[in-house]
C-alpha cells in the first residue's frame, strides 16, 4: 500500500445515490418466514426480496388500504 494517494483527478461515484443504507425494522415472524421461503424458491437472499418488494411499492405508489373498524363488544 502507498503511504499517500492522489485523489486530485478522482470522479464522484455516479452510483452513489443507489447505494443501500442499513436500517433496522421490526417484522412479524410470519413475514420473515414468508420471505425466507420465497428466497429458497428464487435463490435470492430474503433481504433482497424484501427490498425489491418495497422498491416496487414505492415506484408504483402502492398504498395500504387502512380502515379501522371499532372492535365488537362481547354480548352480555
Amino acid at each position: 500500500m502507498k503511504k499517500h494517494y492522489d485523489f486530485s483527478k478522482a470522479k464522484k461515484n455516479p452510483y452513489a445515490k443507489r447505494l443501500k443504507r442499513s436500517v433496522t425494522i421490526r417484522l412479524d415472524d410470519s413475514t420473515v418466514e414468508y420471505f425466507k421461503a420465497l428466497a429458497e424458491e428464487t435463490e435470492l437472499p430474503y433481504q433482497t426480496l424484501i427490498n425489491l418488494y418495497l422498491r416496487d411499492c414505492a415506484a408504483t405508489g402502492r398504498r395500504l388500504s387502512l380502515t379501522w373498524r371499532p372492535s365488537e363488544e362481547p354480548a352480555a
